[in-house]
């Protein structure tokens, strides 16, 4: 049976579902949700931190894919010779004192999964992680720990405690806003009119979504299968096993990493879990002798694991042009 989640995303990207029944909710959230950013801005922006603040998120939940984004645009700003700090609430991760400074050998059950996959994706010299639920917190601590010149802030777009420079909205290409209303009846955690007062919206994949302008677009491409228990790397083009593969994801969208399996002439059988939901060893085996193939986000989550059937898919973002340097520009980095 799929999980009260799994039922809500569905329904909340169907034109028509028995959600609209929650419309009158939605109103009344909406409602709240402007009054709260009113507030909350009027006595928490404007007051800026030693180093430029960019914020990365989302108005729509159930997953746009911001996580690659953002690490693709650490390592981009890295490349440039700037010190570079992360901040994340840390979500499903259960630290037992905050702010958190994230290592390459923190459990994900501490830290979260996405912080963890942040943190080994970059260079340690170059980028600090840290991860406090009280962000402008985190923001402190790692400008406290590091000589960094700018901070990303992974999501928090509604926290408006903390004062930003800079907001990038990132919207799923494949699925846009669902159905366009608000909490409970929606998926939208603002309304649409949100993004006409962000400063970059960034669209995942396809363009020319109705009544979303953009800015620019980015795309995730595979970069590698990597086998989980020993680390050994294999080309995307290079699959030498069955083509028929067991696809396990605890993603916001899974059915995106079954399509791109799919783009790469496979045949997924896709087993998708709620967002963040933690696999376990038995999740990975099956009745049959498959390939399983899972997500870097999930595959940080195990410490070890001896079956040699199954492997990673790591993908990269691709940005447009001049997405870094709109970034620097705005910030007066550039």
């Amino acid at each position: 049976m799929a999980s009260i989640e799994k039922r809500m995303v569905k329904a909340w990207y169907s034109r028509f579902s028995w959600v609209l029944l929650l419309y009158p909710l939605s109103l009344i959230f909406q409602l709240l949700v402007v009054i709260r950013r009113f507030f909350l801005c009027r006595f928490h922006q404007g007051k800026p931190f030693s180093a430029p603040v960019v914020v990365i998120g989302n108005i729509a939940v159930g997953g746009s894919g911001k996580t690659p984004l953002l690490i693709k645009l650490c390592l981009e700003l890295i490349s440039r010779g700037l010190k570079v700090a992360v901040v994340s609430r840390g979500y499903g991760g259960h630290a037992s004192a905050y702010p958190l400074q994230v290592a390459g050998d923190t459990a994900a059950a501490i830290c979260g999964d996405e912080p963890l996959l942040i943190r080994q994706s970059l260079p340690l010299s170059d980028a600090v992680v840290v991860v406090d639920p009280v962000r402008k917190r985190g923001v402190e601590f790692a400008l406290s720990q590091s000589a960094c010149d700018i901070v990303l802030c992974d999501d928090g777009l509604q926290h408006y405690h903390l004062h930003r420079d800079l907001e990038i909205a990132v919207v799923d290409g494949s699925r846009g806003l669902g159905n366009g209303l608000c909490l409970p009846a929606g998926p939208l955690r603002e309304p649409a009119s949100r993004l006409k007062s962000v400063d970059q919206v960034v669209i995942n994949g396809e363009v020319g979504l109705k009544g979303i302008a953009s800015d620019a677009t980015y795309s995730l491409k595979p970069a590698r299968f990597r086998q989980l228990s020993t680390g050994k790397v294999l080309a995307v083009d290079a699959w030498p096993f069955s083509k028929s593969v067991h696809a396990l994801a605890a993603i916001g969208n899974p059915q995106r990493f079954a399509d791109t399996l799919v783009s790469l002439g496979m045949s997924p059988i896709l087993l998708g879990f709620d967002d963040h939901f933690t696999m376990t060893t038995s999740d990975l085996n099956f009745d049959d002798d498959l390939p399983v193939i899972i997500t870097a986000k999930d595959a940080v989550k195990f410490d070890t694991v001896n079956l040699n059937n199954v492997w990673v898919l790591e993908v990269e973002a691709e940005l447009s042009t001049g997405l870094v340097d709109n970034i620097l520009d705005a910030v007066n980095l550039g």
